[in-house]
């Protein structure tokens, strides 16, 4: 079974060949001084479209998340952008060389069970019509049993090098994928979960302990987004009655959306992160994104 979109593709009953991807590992691990947790050493940046985020603290410890957004200049390249970060960016002027960075690039998803016999590479390439100056990395989810494969520009990926030592690399996803299935998947409801992050909407739905959709769309207003919905919502067969839609993220229009998906789905609500998150007063914080919060709220 595919399901094909820009930016996500799962893949289901595929063999691919494991010799051929360059798996997602960790780094020469550095030394971890006076009894301070992995986690405080480890800076995460968030890599999006227009913008880059840091981060560093331990929330579960002693409630800190220092976070500093930095807006990019779209006239030159991510890895430009990175570098001239370096130059004010206090955090990133901090020293730490243990580094978490999340990718919002396409996604491949494929079962674990399937790797096997074809070019990783080649084969993402053709899915997503990218022939540029990338690497693709490759990252496990071992509660779904998938395997993410997805993409980091090299120039990008010189300068993180150049700077880091200990380096973790996985898709922006991969934390929400991971939280959401952890603790909104079960019930005696079917679920579709929608999180909406900078005007995009990534669309996903678990069966047992697997992916059984998943899928990215531009949006542009909450007309976009209930198409889009709708539409999955009757490709997957969900009853709209008895099965539910979850709404993760913020955008303007979430309300209006709403609104208007319940006059065509009986049961849709808008997921309230302080339920789900173990640190009530972070998870209040509006300028932090979903997806980083399940990084450090786990």
């Amino acid at each position: 079974m595919i399901f094909v979109n820009r930016k996500t593709i799962v893949i289901g009953f595929f063999c691919v060949s494991l010799q051929t991807i360059k798996s997602y590992t960790t780094s020469t691990m550095t030394e971890i001084d006076n009894n301070i947790s992995d986690k405080k050493l480890r800076l995460t940046i968030r890599f999006s479209r227009n913008n880059m985020a840091f981060a560093v603290g331990d929330p579960q410890e002693n409630g800190m998340l220092v976070y500093e957004p930095y807006e990019m200049n779209m006239g030159i390249s991510v890895a430009a952008n990175l570098r001239e970060a370096f130059k004010v960016s206090e955090l990133l002027q901090s020293g730490y060389k243990r580094l978490l960075a999340e990718m919002d690039t396409p996604v491949m998803l494929m079962p674990i069970d399937d790797f096997g016999t074809q070019d990783i590479e080649t084969l993402y390439h053709h899915t997503y019509h990218r022939q540029g100056n990338e690497e693709i990395l490759s990252s496990i989810l071992p509660d779904l049993n998938a395997i993410a494969v997805f993409a980091i520009n090299k120039d990008l990926k010189l300068v993180i090098d150049d700077h880091f030592k200990d380096i973790r690399i996985q898709p922006l996803m991969q934390s929400v994928w991971t939280h959401i299935y952890r603790h909104l998947y079960t019930g005696p409801r079917r679920k579709l979960f929608a999180y909406f992050h900078e005007k995009r909407m990534e669309v996903f739905s678990f069966q047992q302990n697997r992916f059984r959709f998943s899928n990215s769309y531009e949006v542009e207003n909450e007309h976009d987004a209930l198409y889009y919905l709708l539409y999955i919502w009757k490709l997957t067969g969900m009853d709209t009655e008895k099965d539910e839609l979850c709404l993760i993220g913020d955008t303007p229009y979430l309300n209006g959306f709403i609104d208007k998906a319940k006059q065509h789905l009986k049961l849709c609500r808008l997921i309230n992160q302080e339920v789900y998150f173990s640190n009530s007063q972070l998870a209040k914080r509006k300028e932090l994104p979903y997806d980083m919060k399940a990084i450090y709220l786990e």
